[in-house]
């Protein structure tokens, strides 16, 4: 058996820091003013965090997985230090070093926890990768990331047929005794190591710990760099903002590969010594969702916008003892949503707002009031501000105290959960820093007491009639429709007033029948909930909305569809709002 492993300085240094935040839970003011980040010059998360935990409560369950039959199997922190102690030692074997990219592309099974604790024990650079990636989109990832090894499910190895012979090729099998295909090395072979690990040194805090590709909502996914200290301890102030506690059963509905997954369902859970709860469903239903969570007694629940759109189309009564905390993430939560959940559930759901490029800086911390639509206040840590997109400069607020700007960080102050840089894209970098502030390409407005509310990315504002139209604030009002379920609001090219607002709207399945019926009644609900300037034009009624792997909505895919319909003069599957122009 492995020995428990000694807490170091780094470790205590976290711990105090953690345990502040853990002390003014609910104190906002409080939390903002004693936190500061740990300064540490060497530290390794698996080694001296979750070792060391695993060591002071072996029993304690790390991760808890309930498969789509129904079944559950819990893992221990002292039975995942042990594996993932095996785990490093098969891939040091192997041949991994410490700085060797590795892509991790697997899904919410054990191996995935195991195989990313190994890896950070060797001190090696995981690249964590959907499951749902094309070949193409593979090859792209294992060039750019300058990936040395690959380890994923033994169904998946096809979608590496293409890349080098001298990548390291590690097959997960998703079944006992399923054999590795040939030239693959079989990750059942990790249970013949020793258990005993011991590092060739100290981690340097500064090197870097993951690479994590962005959604690619406008652009190319661009490659992240992220060091041993800015996401593992960085993710502080997540879980500050997630309300996770000791002992917390937390459940994250995020796919692996995916920045929200480290996240919500690694570094944030494990800092506050809880546990990770996993349902692997194979096609969500809410019902079952409810009755999992209410059977294992779920007390955190975070959940992107989509799943909460979901579930309330279903009877949210069904669950008689709903999570202590309820989280959305990954895009803005529309205010219908939330109401229609603290009516049934009692409890608000707390937005908030990060990007892959940092930690959660933004929150609606558990506690305080909470406004609905506003994505909360800049959290511990974060010195988060407006600056003018034009000009560059810091925007302070009118006289009342109301701003409008593009969210920012200044880099004055090292808040430590954000990224070392774009990797191998100095220029990008630079980018993103310009002015001496990190730029995020969000726009938001701050109120007189601080509260910051979405606008819209950047690129996806738009004017009409020179009136600025935030997508986001349309889209809002549409959802407040019982017959929408989603809708995605972009600018329609206009000879007269540059463009108009048009939606794409994803329709319930208890939505009439009468498409004509129902654009006018959603024309008229958004008449009645806006002003006339910012009406929505033209609806068109659509199958599913043009989505990234991580669940977000591309309106520039969308903005381009009907800017190449318009110069078409197509006008089939369009409904107008002719009635008030």
């Amino acid at each position: 058996m492995s020995q428990p492993r000694a807490a170091t300085a780094a470790t205590s240094a976290i711990r105090a820091a953690r345990d502040l935040l853990l002390a003014h839970a609910s104190d906002y003011a409080g939390a903002r003013n004693a936190f500061r980040w740990p300064e540490l010059r060497e530290f390794n998360f698996a080694l001296e965090w979750f070792d060391v935990v695993a060591g002071e409560t072996p029993n304690r369950p790390a991760v808890q997985i309930v498969s789509a039959d129904l079944s559950s199997r819990s893992w221990s922190y002292g039975e995942l230090a042990r594996r993932s102690n095996q785990v490093a030692n098969w891939l040091h074997g192997l041949g991994i070093r410490r700085g060797d990219h590795v892509i991790v592309m697997l899904g919410n099974t054990i191996d995935l926890w195991e195989t990313m604790l190994g890896l950070a024990k060797v001190g090696a650079v995981a690249i964590p990768t959907s499951t749902l990636l094309s070949p193409a989109d593979l090859a792209y990832r294992a060039e750019k990331g300058e990936a040395r090894g690959v380890v994923t499910l033994g169904s998946l190895t096809d979608r590496v047929a293409e890349l080098p012979a001298s990548l390291l090729r590690i097959a997960v099998p998703e079944s006992a005794g399923a054999a590795a295909p040939e030239g693959w090395h079989d990750f059942a072979g990790s249970n013949d190591a020793s258990d005993e690990f011991e590092p060739e040194g100290p981690t340097p805090a500064g090197d870097t710990s993951l690479l994590y590709f962005t959604s690619g909502t406008t652009s190319r996914p661009k490659l992240v760099q992220h060091t041993h200290v800015s996401y593992p301890v960085g993710h502080l102030s997540t879980m500050w903002w997630l309300g996770v506690r000791e002992d917390d059963v937390h459940l994250n509905i995020s796919s692996p590969g995916w920045a929200k997954h480290a996240w919500s369902s690694f570094y944030s859970p494990f800092l506050a010594e809880a546990t990770v709860f996993v349902y692997n469903y194979d096609r969500f239903d809410a019902n079952t969702l409810m009755e999992v969570m209410e059977t294992h007694r779920v007390t955190t629940f975070c959940a992107p916008p989509t799943v909460w759109r979901m579930l309330i189309q279903a009877d949210l009564g069904r669950l008689p003892h709903p999570p202590r905390e309820l989280v959305g993430a990954g895009e803005p939560l529309n205010p219908e949503v939330i109401g229609r959940v603290r009516q049934a559930w009692g409890g608000t759901i707390r937005d908030g707002f990060g990007q892959t490029e940092m930690t959660a800086c933004v929150g609606n911390s558990p506690g305080q009031v909470v406004k609905d639509g506003s994505m909360g206040r800049p959290l511990p840590g974060y010195p988060v501000v407006l600056v003018d997109p034009v000009t560059g400069a810091r925007v302070d607020g009118d006289a009342e105290g109301v701003a409008e700007g593009e969210i920012c960080l200044d880099l004055a102050e090292s808040p430590l959960g954000l990224m070392a840089g774009y990797y191998a894209d100095p220029e990008a970098t630079a980018r993103s820093r310009e002015g001496g502030f990190h730029h995020t390409g969000d726009i938001a407005t701050r109120d007189a007491e601080g509260y910051l509310t979405y606008v819209g990315r950047a690129d996806d504002v738009f004017k009409a009639s020179d009136y600025k139209i935030s997508p986001f604030e349309l889209e809002s009002v549409l959802l407040e429709h019982p017959d929408v379920m989603e809708a995605a609001v972009v600018p329609s090219p206009d000879p007269t007033r540059l463009a108009v607002p048009k939606a794409y709207v994803l329709l319930t399945a208890s939505a009439h029948d009468d498409l004509v019926a129902t654009a006018g009644s959603i024309f008229a609900h958004a008449r009645g909930q806006l002003s006339p300037h910012l009406w929505v034009r033209i609806i068109e009624f659509v199958p599913e909305l043009p989505k990234t792997i991580s669940g977000k909505i591309r309106r520039v895919d969308l903005r381009a569809r009907e800017a190449e319909r318009v110069s078409s003069g197509d006008e089939s599957g369009q409904h107008h709002d002719r009635d008030h122009r």
